[in-house]
Protein backbone atom coordinates (compact mmCIF):
# COMPACT_ATOMS: atom_id res chain seq x y z
CA UNK A 1 0.00 0.00 0.00
CA UNK A 2 2.98 2.27 1.04
CA UNK A 3 4.48 1.54 -2.64
CA UNK A 4 1.33 2.22 -4.26
CA UNK A 5 1.38 5.52 -2.18
CA UNK A 6 4.56 6.26 -3.50
CA UNK A 7 4.01 5.50 -6.92
CA UNK A 8 0.83 8.26 -6.83
CA UNK A 9 2.93 11.04 -5.19
CA UNK A 10 5.36 10.76 -7.50
CA UNK A 11 3.34 11.04 -11.24
CA UNK A 12 1.29 13.90 -9.27
CA UNK A 13 4.72 15.84 -8.52
CA UNK A 14 5.79 15.07 -12.19
CA UNK A 15 2.81 16.48 -13.95
CA UNK A 16 3.12 19.48 -11.28
CA UNK A 17 6.83 19.85 -12.06
CA UNK A 18 5.57 19.91 -16.19
CA UNK A 19 2.81 22.33 -15.39
CA UNK A 20 5.51 24.81 -14.42
CA UNK A 21 7.55 24.08 -17.81
CA UNK A 22 7.37 26.93 -20.25
CA UNK A 23 8.82 26.06 -24.00
CA UNK A 24 9.25 27.83 -26.96
CA UNK A 25 8.78 27.20 -30.67
CA UNK A 26 10.14 29.56 -32.92
CA UNK A 27 8.92 28.90 -36.54
CA UNK A 28 10.79 30.11 -39.46
CA UNK A 29 7.11 30.48 -41.29
CA UNK A 30 3.51 29.44 -40.60
CA UNK A 31 2.46 30.34 -44.41
CA UNK A 32 3.87 26.74 -45.22
CA UNK A 33 1.44 23.94 -44.36
CA UNK A 34 4.62 21.98 -43.17
CA UNK A 35 5.43 24.14 -40.43
CA UNK A 36 1.50 24.27 -39.51
CA UNK A 37 1.28 20.61 -38.97
CA UNK A 38 4.01 20.69 -37.31
CA UNK A 39 3.00 23.53 -35.37
CA UNK A 40 0.14 20.95 -34.34
CA UNK A 41 1.82 17.79 -33.22
CA UNK A 42 4.19 20.59 -30.97
CA UNK A 43 1.02 21.79 -29.46
CA UNK A 44 -0.92 18.37 -29.68
CA UNK A 45 2.30 16.86 -27.19
CA UNK A 46 2.67 20.05 -24.92
CA UNK A 47 -1.02 19.35 -24.35
CA UNK A 48 -0.49 15.80 -23.49
CA UNK A 49 2.21 16.48 -21.19
CA UNK A 50 1.04 19.02 -19.68
CA UNK A 51 3.56 22.09 -20.74
CA UNK A 52 2.82 25.47 -22.10
CA UNK A 53 4.05 26.32 -26.11
CA UNK A 54 4.60 29.79 -26.96
CA UNK A 55 4.52 29.95 -30.22
CA UNK A 56 6.23 32.86 -32.58
CA UNK A 57 6.14 32.93 -36.55
CA UNK A 58 9.26 34.38 -37.90
CA UNK A 59 7.70 34.79 -41.02
CA UNK A 60 11.11 33.87 -43.09
CA UNK A 61 12.80 36.84 -41.99
CA UNK A 62 15.93 35.95 -39.89
CA UNK A 63 15.97 38.93 -38.01
CA UNK A 64 12.28 38.74 -36.78
CA UNK A 65 12.95 35.18 -35.57
CA UNK A 66 16.50 36.95 -33.71
CA UNK A 67 13.92 39.49 -32.12
CA UNK A 68 11.13 36.31 -31.51
CA UNK A 69 13.70 34.31 -29.32
CA UNK A 70 15.28 37.40 -27.88
CA UNK A 71 11.31 38.02 -26.45
CA UNK A 72 11.59 34.18 -25.39
CA UNK A 73 14.84 35.17 -23.49
CA UNK A 74 13.52 37.54 -21.63
CA UNK A 75 10.26 35.89 -20.66
CA UNK A 76 12.79 33.31 -19.47
CA UNK A 77 11.19 30.31 -20.71
CA UNK A 78 13.01 27.21 -19.71
CA UNK A 79 13.80 25.63 -22.97
CA UNK A 80 13.52 27.05 -26.75
CA UNK A 81 12.71 25.13 -29.75
CA UNK A 82 13.82 26.71 -32.82
CA UNK A 83 13.43 25.91 -36.83
CA UNK A 84 15.86 28.71 -38.20
CA UNK A 85 14.75 30.48 -41.08
CA UNK A 86 18.81 30.53 -41.80
CA UNK A 87 21.01 28.24 -40.20
CA UNK A 88 23.47 30.84 -40.22
CA UNK A 89 22.06 33.77 -39.16
CA UNK A 90 20.40 31.83 -36.02
CA UNK A 91 23.34 31.06 -34.58
CA UNK A 92 23.45 34.47 -32.78
CA UNK A 93 19.76 33.52 -31.43
CA UNK A 94 21.25 30.28 -30.47
CA UNK A 95 24.35 31.73 -28.63
CA UNK A 96 22.06 34.16 -26.59
CA UNK A 97 20.27 31.62 -25.57
CA UNK A 98 23.49 29.47 -24.09
CA UNK A 99 24.61 32.62 -22.61
CA UNK A 100 21.02 32.94 -20.58
CA UNK A 101 21.61 28.91 -19.49
CA UNK A 102 18.32 28.43 -21.68
CA UNK A 103 18.28 24.97 -23.40
CA UNK A 104 17.92 24.79 -27.49
CA UNK A 105 16.63 22.49 -29.67
CA UNK A 106 16.24 22.75 -33.05
CA UNK A 107 13.75 20.89 -35.65
CA UNK A 108 13.61 20.30 -39.16
CA UNK A 109 16.66 22.78 -40.22
CA UNK A 110 19.84 22.84 -38.02
CA UNK A 111 21.82 25.25 -36.45
CA UNK A 112 25.92 26.06 -37.97
CA UNK A 113 26.55 27.11 -34.78
CA UNK A 114 26.14 27.46 -31.09
CA UNK A 115 25.04 24.96 -28.44
CA UNK A 116 22.13 22.71 -29.40
CA UNK A 117 21.02 19.87 -26.80
CA UNK A 118 19.34 17.98 -29.58
CA UNK A 119 18.51 18.06 -33.26
CA UNK A 120 15.32 16.48 -35.18
CA UNK A 121 14.98 16.19 -38.20
CA UNK A 122 14.59 13.72 -41.35
CA UNK A 123 17.76 12.13 -43.48
CA UNK A 124 17.54 15.62 -45.78
CA UNK A 125 20.52 13.99 -47.55
CA UNK A 126 19.01 10.19 -48.57
CA UNK A 127 15.57 12.26 -49.28
CA UNK A 128 17.34 13.88 -52.02
CA UNK A 129 19.29 10.99 -52.65
CA UNK A 130 15.91 9.59 -53.21
CA UNK A 131 14.56 12.22 -55.29
CA UNK A 132 17.85 12.23 -57.63
CA UNK A 133 17.53 8.10 -58.09
CA UNK A 134 13.52 8.16 -59.26
CA UNK A 135 14.39 10.89 -61.83
CA UNK A 136 17.53 9.27 -63.23
CA UNK A 137 15.59 5.73 -63.17
CA UNK A 138 12.63 7.96 -65.30
CA UNK A 139 14.26 9.45 -67.52
CA UNK A 140 16.84 6.33 -68.15
CA UNK A 141 20.05 7.98 -66.86
CA UNK A 142 19.79 10.82 -69.89
CA UNK A 143 18.50 14.25 -70.12
CA UNK A 144 18.16 17.76 -69.10
CA UNK A 145 17.02 18.16 -65.31
CA UNK A 146 16.36 21.83 -63.36
CA UNK A 147 16.83 22.11 -59.21
CA UNK A 148 14.74 24.66 -57.55
CA UNK A 149 16.48 25.30 -54.56
CA UNK A 150 15.02 26.60 -51.02
CA UNK A 151 15.80 29.23 -48.66
CA UNK A 152 20.32 29.31 -49.36
CA UNK A 153 21.93 29.18 -45.73
CA UNK A 154 19.23 26.15 -44.70
CA UNK A 155 20.68 23.23 -43.59
CA UNK A 156 17.36 21.25 -45.37
CA UNK A 157 18.25 23.58 -48.86
CA UNK A 158 22.22 22.36 -48.64
CA UNK A 159 21.36 18.82 -47.64
CA UNK A 160 18.57 18.06 -50.19
CA UNK A 161 20.26 19.59 -52.78
CA UNK A 162 23.56 17.76 -51.63
CA UNK A 163 21.82 14.08 -52.04
CA UNK A 164 20.20 14.93 -55.05
CA UNK A 165 23.43 15.86 -57.31
CA UNK A 166 24.91 13.47 -55.56
CA UNK A 167 22.58 10.70 -56.88
CA UNK A 168 22.91 12.31 -60.82
CA UNK A 169 26.06 12.79 -60.77
CA UNK A 170 26.49 8.57 -61.10
CA UNK A 171 24.67 9.46 -65.02
CA UNK A 172 26.69 11.06 -66.94
CA UNK A 173 23.81 11.37 -69.65
CA UNK A 174 21.85 13.89 -67.23
CA UNK A 175 22.58 17.73 -67.68
CA UNK A 176 21.79 19.95 -64.27
CA UNK A 177 20.77 22.73 -67.05
CA UNK A 178 19.59 24.85 -64.33
CA UNK A 179 19.55 25.18 -60.14
CA UNK A 180 18.10 29.06 -58.85
CA UNK A 181 16.21 29.43 -55.73
CA UNK A 182 13.10 30.22 -55.37
CA UNK A 183 13.26 30.48 -51.67
CA UNK A 184 10.79 27.54 -50.78
CA UNK A 185 7.89 29.78 -51.70
CA UNK A 186 5.14 28.63 -54.34
CA UNK A 187 4.90 31.91 -56.24
CA UNK A 188 8.39 32.58 -56.72
CA UNK A 189 8.78 28.78 -57.70
CA UNK A 190 5.78 29.87 -60.47
CA UNK A 191 7.88 32.81 -61.30
CA UNK A 192 11.34 31.03 -61.19
CA UNK A 193 9.96 28.39 -63.31
CA UNK A 194 8.54 30.38 -65.86
CA UNK A 195 12.23 32.11 -66.25
CA UNK A 196 13.89 28.89 -66.55
CA UNK A 197 11.44 27.64 -69.35
CA UNK A 198 11.95 30.57 -71.07
CA UNK A 199 16.12 30.12 -71.23
CA UNK A 200 15.48 26.00 -71.59
CA UNK A 201 12.60 24.76 -73.05
CA UNK A 202 13.98 21.55 -73.63
CA UNK A 203 13.55 20.11 -70.08
CA UNK A 204 12.75 16.95 -68.94
CA UNK A 205 12.76 17.34 -65.07
CA UNK A 206 12.60 19.24 -62.15
CA UNK A 207 13.46 18.57 -58.64
CA UNK A 208 12.26 21.63 -55.86
CA UNK A 209 13.59 20.70 -52.76
CA UNK A 210 9.98 21.63 -51.11
CA UNK A 211 7.11 21.05 -52.45
CA UNK A 212 5.57 24.23 -52.25
CA UNK A 213 7.76 25.34 -55.48
CA UNK A 214 7.09 22.60 -56.73
CA UNK A 215 3.63 23.49 -57.10
CA UNK A 216 4.57 26.73 -58.32
CA UNK A 217 6.61 24.99 -61.09
CA UNK A 218 3.70 22.57 -62.01
CA UNK A 219 1.40 26.04 -62.67
CA UNK A 220 4.32 27.62 -65.03
CA UNK A 221 5.08 24.01 -66.49
CA UNK A 222 0.97 23.90 -67.03
CA UNK A 223 0.93 27.24 -68.67
CA UNK A 224 3.78 26.25 -70.87
CA UNK A 225 1.71 23.05 -72.62
CA UNK A 226 4.15 21.08 -71.34
CA UNK A 227 2.87 18.98 -68.03
CA UNK A 228 2.64 15.76 -70.09
CA UNK A 229 6.35 16.02 -71.12
CA UNK A 230 8.22 17.04 -67.51
CA UNK A 231 9.05 15.11 -64.44
CA UNK A 232 8.54 17.43 -61.33
CA UNK A 233 9.38 15.45 -57.94
CA UNK A 234 8.55 17.85 -54.87
CA UNK A 235 9.70 16.95 -51.31
CA UNK A 236 7.64 17.39 -47.70
CA UNK A 237 4.12 15.58 -48.97
CA UNK A 238 2.25 18.12 -48.33
CA UNK A 239 -1.64 17.75 -48.84
CA UNK A 240 -1.85 19.77 -52.07
CA UNK A 241 1.36 17.78 -53.21
CA UNK A 242 -0.27 14.64 -52.21
CA UNK A 243 -3.20 15.05 -54.36
CA UNK A 244 -1.02 16.78 -57.55
CA UNK A 245 0.24 13.81 -57.15
CA UNK A 246 -2.58 11.74 -57.15
CA UNK A 247 -3.97 14.25 -59.98
CA UNK A 248 -0.79 12.93 -62.32
CA UNK A 249 0.27 16.60 -62.12
CA UNK A 250 3.27 15.62 -59.54
CA UNK A 251 4.95 12.36 -60.57
CA UNK A 252 6.38 12.40 -56.56
CA UNK A 253 7.28 13.83 -53.56
CA UNK A 254 9.45 12.85 -51.07
CA UNK A 255 7.47 12.31 -47.34
CA UNK A 256 8.40 13.82 -44.43
CA UNK A 257 6.75 13.49 -40.95
CA UNK A 258 6.44 17.05 -39.90
CA UNK A 259 3.13 15.95 -37.42
CA UNK A 260 5.53 13.95 -35.92
CA UNK A 261 9.05 16.41 -35.72
CA UNK A 262 6.64 18.43 -33.67
CA UNK A 263 5.97 15.93 -31.22
CA UNK A 264 9.42 14.77 -31.01
CA UNK A 265 10.60 18.38 -29.99
CA UNK A 266 8.30 19.21 -27.45
CA UNK A 267 8.51 15.33 -25.64
CA UNK A 268 12.40 15.58 -26.37
CA UNK A 269 12.38 19.06 -24.64
CA UNK A 270 10.25 17.64 -21.92
CA UNK A 271 12.54 14.72 -21.48
CA UNK A 272 15.73 16.92 -20.91
CA UNK A 273 13.92 19.07 -18.49
CA UNK A 274 12.63 16.48 -16.26
CA UNK A 275 15.77 14.61 -16.66
CA UNK A 276 18.90 17.06 -18.12
CA UNK A 277 19.06 13.76 -20.28
CA UNK A 278 18.08 12.62 -23.51
CA UNK A 279 16.99 9.12 -24.14
CA UNK A 280 17.18 8.24 -27.83
CA UNK A 281 16.35 3.76 -27.80
CA UNK A 282 17.80 1.81 -30.10
CA UNK A 283 15.73 -1.37 -31.62
CA UNK A 284 16.75 -4.52 -29.53
CA UNK A 285 17.32 -7.77 -31.57
CA UNK A 286 16.15 -11.46 -30.33
CA UNK A 287 19.00 -13.71 -30.92
CA UNK A 288 18.62 -17.24 -30.82
CA UNK A 289 20.04 -20.82 -32.31
CA UNK A 290 18.24 -21.89 -35.22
Amino acid sequence: MKKILLIVVLVISVFALAANYRIGLSLSTLNNPFFVTLRDGAQDMANKLGVELIVADAQDNPAKQLSDIEDFIQQRLNLIIINPTDSDAIVTAVEEANDAFIPVITVDRASNGGLVVCHIASDNVAGGRMAGELVASLLKGEGNVVELEGIVGTSAARDRGAGFEEAIANYPGIKLVAKQTANFNRAEGLTVMENILEAHPDIDAVFAQNDEMALGAIEAIKSAGLLDKIIVVGFDAIDDAVAAVQKGEMTATIAQQPYKMGELAVQKAFEYLSTQTIYIPVDLKLVMQE
